[in-house]
């Protein structure tokens, strides 16, 4: 993860090509119009605005997060493709590896407004600053302009303006799976997918051990400066739920530079180290234990490193089995 990808923004406003004819809207969630000639439109959400969306037949996913969506819900006959940073670690150890080898490979660079509309996309699902970009200039409004719909992360809309939506990292998974769900008509895949990501998260709560939180510090990158997570990104979510406190968990932020003092003042008994294709763990790992700053730190004094794979940090399924990880971890920890 960089900076560069989570930088800048627009506000905008659109609504895409529908019959003109009247929605009911239930929240946040979709109804299927009525007296339409269509039964495959749908009224969803997306950041905070209602958006009329047709069922896609091509739609093309950013990140593996995007597509892991799409697949947990078995839509691969519905995905032309997927567009896979050099972050991603590779798609072959995915658990939705066949999926991925059935869609064709779009490119191994960010997102872009060409590759989509070469690609004959009928959706983009992408995050907001990792996918979707105003200085790249492939944005929803860009998107609806040219008539391809768009599927933000609501994750990822905590700091997208103009129509702004707040939940907790793991609500905004549950809450892009029920609303790709009901784009896709496929809500009872949704739903039980949904609940089942619930259980098992309160299956971990219960097992929290006793005793005050493990102070945690995620490692994503920096020399400088490390790069790190606050409170609206997944890692939170997982940390939290495991038992753990997030040091920097009190930054009303998604992922944000934070200077070494204040890492070392929260004395972290746990690193995070986020683990992705373009810079490994180890190379992480040793940069702390032998950057001075940090040579006092527990987490470093005791070797306490936990790798998160990227695709257990960014929103998507993934979460879920990066917080059983963890949270095994934390439970066989010894603390001092």
């Amino acid at each position: 993860m960089t900076t560069s990808v989570r930088e800048g923004s627009s506000p905008w406003r659109s609504v895409l090509p529908v019959a003109a004819v009247s929605v009911l809207l239930a929240g946040c969630g979709a109804q299927v119009q009525e007296g339409s000639a269509s039964a495959d439109t749908v009224t969803v959400e997306r950041c905070g605005e209602e958006v009329e969306y047709t069922t896609p037949q091509r739609a093309v996913a950013y990140e593996g997060g995007s597509a892991d969506k799409l697949f947990a819900l078995g839509l691969a006959d519905q995905v032309h493709g997927y567009v896979m940073p050099p972050a991603n670690p590779p798609v072959e150890e995915s658990p939705w590896a066949e999926d991925y080898a059935s869609v064709e490979f779009l490119g191994d660079d960010l997102l872009d407004r060409e590759t989509v509309v070469d690609a004959e996309a009928d959706l983009v699902v992408a995050g907001w600053n990792s996918g979707f970009s105003d200085q790249r200039g492939i944005t929803p409004e860009i998107l609806d302009g040219i008539g391809i719909q768009s599927f933000m992360h609501a994750e990822s809309c905590f700091n997208y303006p103009g129509f702004p939506e707040r939940v907790t990292p793991f609500e905004g998974l549950y809450t892009d799976l029920d609303r790709l769900g009901r784009i896709f008509g496929v809500e009872e895949r949704a739903t039980e997918l949904v609940e089942g990501y619930r259980e098992r998260v309160a299956a971990v709560e219960e097992q929290v051990p006793e005793g005050d939180p493990v102070p945690v510090f995620l490692y994503d990158s920096g020399a400088d400066q490390p790069f790190t997570a606050g409170s609206q990104v997944p890692p939170n979510d997982i940390i939290s739920s495991a038992g753990g406190e997030n040091i920097f968990g009190d930054l009303d932020e998604r992922w944000t530079q934070v200077g070494w003092e204040a890492v070392v003042e929260a004395e972290p008994e746990v690193v995070i180290i986020l683990d992705y294709g373009d810079q490994p763990a180890q190379e992480k790992i040793d940069f702390l234990t032998s950057f001075p700053a940090m040579s006092e730190v527990p987490a470093v004094v005791e070797e306490n490193f936990f790798v998160l794979d990227y695709n257990e940090g960014i929103s998507g399924p993934r979460n879920i089995d990066g917080l059983e990880s963890f949270a095994e971890y934390l439970r066989e920890l010894e603390r001092g």
